[in-house]
């Protein structure tokens, strides 16, 4: 599928991918993935588990590479490896935020320690005090207190806490662009919230290009202004965000809404025969690869089905 997104009127994407696909073996994990990252805004990446989400994060932070298309990163081809200064920068300005923030942090070493680290492979401090003031920065601006957290290990921090650490480590090297790949999925439903609305607040107060990942389309629009779907590898329906939740097209759109739990409304994905009969179905029109795009607002598109018998 080929397709280009308009996501944005915003004329310089910092990250580009066009056209990508990957494959593992017989899978096709990615199939003509087209999206850009702007400088300010935040853009959901939604499916289920095994849509392609984590692929696409994963091919951006060059954990791994595409079998095809090309990625691009303020406007140069960074689709293959290039010069080691090339890939320096590269990787100071690309940074991630993982899923789990218990396995992500080396359980040997303090939070001061997980801080200094990329700060004295990137930075530039010409004493420790201004490592040390760099380091207290960076916990205030992630809601955690220097005097209490610095010396703490991982395991003396909540969930909560410990995401709050992985935040302020991927931004120590002051980044571009923030990939965060599910990052309240493992945490308490009650905190949640908490490192969303700090996700937001760090995208706007550092101007940064934000890659949200989720299998939670409830929570799309809390973060980004810009929303991908996903389904089987492909992008299925794409735009603003409030448009897109507003007035889904695509079945499996609406199906992923249909399963949010509403107060008042009965929960239904749990046991409903009907709605798994129906579910079932959505995905069997869903799966077959899509090559006619409608775009059906200003900035809102969606892919027509494979088969027209919904």
């Amino acid at each position: 599928m080929r397709a280009e997104t308009n996501l944005s009127t915003a004329p310089l994407p910092l990250i580009r991918l066009d056209g990508i696909t990957r494959q593992f073996g017989p899978v096709q994990a990615l199939r003509g993935v087209n999206f850009s990252l702007y400088p300010g805004r935040a853009l959901a990446l939604v499916g289920e588990s095994g849509c392609g989400k984590t692929t696409c994060a994963r091919i951006i932070a060059r954990l791994d590479r595409p079998s095809g298309g090309t990625l691009l990163f303020r406007g140069q081809d960074f689709t293959l490896r290039g010069t080691p200064k090339e890939e320096r920068r590269y990787r100071k300005d690309v940074q991630m935020v993982f899923q789990d923030p218990f396995s992500s942090l080396n359980p040997a070493f303090s939070v001061s320690h997980h801080l200094s680290r990329p700060l004295e492979l990137h930075g530039r401090f010409a004493s420790k005090a201004e490592l040390d003031a760099r380091i207290d920065q960076l916990l205030e601006s992630v809601g955690l207190d220097p005097a209490v957290s610095r010396r703490k290990f991982p395991h003396e921090l909540s969930g909560g806490q410990r995401q709050r650490v992985n935040i302020a480590r991927a931004l120590a090297v002051d980044p571009s662009v923030l990939v965060a790949d599910e990052p309240t999925s493992m945490l308490d439903v009650s905190i949640r919230k908490d490192i969303l609305d700090l996700l937001a607040r760090v995208k706007a107060e550092n101007e940064l290009a934000l890659l949200y990942i989720t299998h939670d389309i409830a929570t799309a629009a809390h973060v980004a202004e810009e929303i991908v779907v996903m389904f089987a590898g492909q992008m299925v329906e794409w735009g603003d965000t409030n448009a897109v939740l507003g007035d889904p097209r695509h079945p499996y759109t609406r199906l992923l809404l249909s399963a949010v739990p509403v107060g008042g409304r009965p929960f239904i994905t749990g046991g409903s025969a009907r709605f798994l009969e129906q579910a079932e179905k959505v995905r069997n029109v869903s799966r077959p690869a899509s090559t006619v795009i409608e775009q059906v607002g200003a900035n809102h598109f969606a892919a027509v089905p494979g088969n027209a018998d919904q």
